[in-house]
């Protein structure tokens, strides 16, 4: 997605700045103030481009946070598909939690999660956006819920467990965390729910 100088608009004009980098800068903005709270001033500026060259690159606000929340989960997705290959439910759990707290918490990017903080307060007209990052989360409910009964089937649970309800209890403390996260908790006191979530973790 870079582009160099040597690209030009319709206009005829050179587009001199590197189209990765500015969504990067605009997943920040959106990941620290959410999607509403981020105003088309704020993102250009962050972008280093005005607003003409941001509709003919990135489509309208929406497409770029789309395009943004695309970035984010290429570089966070992986830690949930990780988890998601560990040999015991536990383990799945216990690198999830531990690894959403430690990125939830890195010093050199907003606090909480772009998932959790984009869109935590919507207008009717950011209705869409709230939607794309609800079935977001329930698609990862579900494949934790599906890895829990591929536990349960082999004896790593007990028979009795619903991993359903498993999978909406620890989805529901990684949420948590990432709320807490934005609001200012350290990663020592995330670190210290993920030990409690451990202690009571079905044997």
């Amino acid at each position: 997605m870079k582009e160099s100088a040597s690209t030009t608009r319709k206009t005829g004009r050179p587009r001199t700045f590197d189209a990765d980098t500015a969504l990067d800068k605009a997943m920040k903005v959106f990941w620290e103030k959410g999607y509403e709270g981020s105003s088309l001033p704020e993102l250009t500026e962050a972008m280093g481009m005005n607003r003409p060259s941001l509709y003919a690159v990135f489509g309208n606000k929406e497409n770029l946070f789309r395009l943004a929340l695309e970035r984010y989960g290429a570089t966070h997705d992986p830690l949930f598909n990780a988890a998601l290959q560990l040999p015991t439910a536990r383990a799945v759990v216990e690198h999830f939690l531990r690894g959403n707290a430690d990125a939830q918490t890195e010093a050199d990017n907003p606090q909480g999660c772009l998932v959790i903080n984009g869109a935590l307060a919507c207008s009717d007209d950011a209705l869409p956006i709230r939607a794309s990052l609800i079935e977001r989360r329930a698609l990862s409910e579900a494949r934790l819920k599906q890895r829990l009964e591929q536990a349960r089937d082999e004896g790593d649970l007990p028979a009795d467990c619903c991993p359903g309800q498993m999978a909406r209890y620890v989805m529901t403390v990684s949420n948590g965390m990432a709320v807490q996260s934005a609001a200012g908790a350290s990663r020592r006191q995330l670190q210290e729910v993920v030990d409690h979530v451990l202690r009571g973790w079905p044997g």
